[in-house]
């Protein structure tokens, strides 16, 4: 089963496609990218972006499911309102493709990668290596978080 899996966001979007051929085999990871939008743009052009690149992605990849980040914000409520909406524009795009949304909290996330609900980022990236080959080297963390993500989704749903 091939899943889209994404970190949101609207300046930088983490992408994953990762890939599990039966339930007792190791997930793959087929690509990830952290895809950024033009600061200069207007909001809604940088929506029309992100929302370009995952039909794109959809398109070459043909996912069965999204796997997304929920999202958790304590202090900036204007970036939390715009990550809020590029991320209904993500699943608006996904679910308009038939493919279903599963969405997974950072404690979900950080258990399912480190076993510790309490995990540091650099705990959980440092984690990523041991549980699946990622061969490329990684700029941003929004694409590591977006590896998490997928394969959260596979250690929640183990028979996929």
């Amino acid at each position: 089963m091939i899943i889209i899996s994404i970190d949101p966001g609207y300046e930088r979007v983490g992408i994953a496609i990762l890939e599990k051929k039966t339930s007792s085999s190791k997930e793959e990871l087929l690509y990830s990218d952290c895809f950024q939008t033009d600061k200069k743009d207007s909001f809604e052009n940088r929506l029309n972006q992100i929302g370009s690149e995952i039909e794109k992605i959809i398109k070459k990849f043909q996912p069965k499911a999204l796997a997304i980040e929920s999202l958790f914000f304590n202090s900036n409520q204007k970036t939390a309102l715009k990550v809020s909406e590029a991320k209904g524009a993500i699943k608006y795009i996904t679910l308009s493709k038939n493919i279903p949304v599963f969405e997974f909290t950072p404690l979900q996330i950080k258990i399912a990668i480190t076993g510790y609900g309490r995990s540091t980022k650099n705990q959980i990236t440092s984690m990523l290596p041991h549980l699946i080959n990622v061969e490329k080297k990684v700029k941003y963390d929004d694409e590591y978080d977006a590896i998490a993500v997928g394969l959260t989704y596979f250690a929640c749903n183990p028979n996929q």
